[in-house]
C-alpha cells in the first residue's frame, strides 16, 4: 500500500506503514541499476550470488522551493562466484554501463551515483 509520508502529511491522512512515493522512487532506480548490471556481468560471464543495495534519495528544493529528489546513492554489496571475479576496473565499467542502460535512469533528470567505487 501506498501512502504520503507522515512527516509531509500527518495522521490520520498518511500510513505511516505506506510506501511513499519518494521511497518508491528510489526503489525504482535502485531495481532497474540491479536488473540491468545483472544481465551485463552475466554477459560478461560473471557469476553474481548475491546483490544487495541500500539506495538513498536525497530531497532538495528546486529555484521555485518545490522539493524533490534531487540524487540518489546506489549503495550495491555483491557477492561473487570465486572462480571468476571483476577487476576495479571492470566492477566500474559495468556500473557505469549499467546506468546508461538503465531504463529508468534515462527518464529522470535526477543525478544517480554509485558510490563506494
Amino acid at each position: 500500500p501506498a501512502s504520503p509520508s507522515p512527516h509531509v502529511v500527518p495522521a490520520p491522512w498518511s500510513n505511516e506503514s505506506g510506501v511513499d512515493p519518494e521511497e518508491s522512487f528510489v526503489a525504482a532506480i535502485c531495481s532497474c541499476h540491479l536488473l540491468t548490471f545483472l544481465w551485463l556481468a552475466s554477459q560478461k560471464k560473471f557469476v553474481v550470488t548475491s546483490y544487495a543495495d541500500t539506495a538513498i534519495g536525497f530531497m532538495t528544493r528546486n529555484d521555485e522551493g518545490v522539493p524533490w529528489v534531487s540524487r540518489v546513492e546506489l549503495h550495491p554489496q555483491i557477492t561473487w562466484d570465486n572462480s571468476y571475479q571483476p577487476t576495479a576496473e571492470q566492477l566500474a565499467a559495468l556500473h557505469h554501463e549499467a546506468h546508461q542502460q538503465c531504463y529508468i535512469a534515462n527518464s529522470v533528470r535526477t543525478e544517480i551515483v554509485v558510490a563506494d567505487l
